[in-house]
């Protein structure tokens, strides 16, 4: 758990090692080079994980941004209001810099999905979703 949502930096620091990893497997490409943290190997499904919640955390941030352009905020505001709410960091930009009351309630209704999305991370309410977890 975390106090804040949005991308922890453990997952920006495994994708950073990751990425590292794969430019040096460019240049030795049959070495076995692990991902550490600390001491300790990171196993290959843990660092699939971390790439497919930066996949879904990528897409939900471009989706929300093109839902919140469809409801007429300017781009500034659109992005900078999925970002906030996304992340649970406050303030946004543009019209919403100072508070969200002059969104429609359209768009008030994405930014909650982004809060949701955000704080309860993007997994966690994929697998509320899922009928499978309802049928078990």
């Amino acid at each position: 758990g975390s106090t804040a949502g949005g991308m922890k930096m453990i997952r920006a620091v495994l994708l950073y090692k990751q990425g590292r990893r794969e430019i040096e497997k460019l240049i030795h490409p049959s070495a076995l080079i692990p991902i550490k943290l600390g001491a300790k190997p990171v196993p290959d499904h843990v660092i699939n994980a971390v790439w497919g919640f930066f996949a879904l955390y990528i897409l939900s941030y471009v989706g929300l941004s093109i839902a919140m352009t469809a409801t007429g905020a300017d781009l500034v505001t659109a992005f900078s209001a999925v970002t906030a709410c996304l992340n649970n960091l406050g303030p946004g930009l543009g019209t919403v810099a100072d508070n969200y009351k002059d969104l429609d309630n359209i768009g008030k209704w994405i930014l909650c999905a982004a809060m949701l999305l955000g704080r309860l991370e993007i997994f966690t309410l994929l697998v509320l979703l899922s009928p499978a977890f309802w049928r078990s």
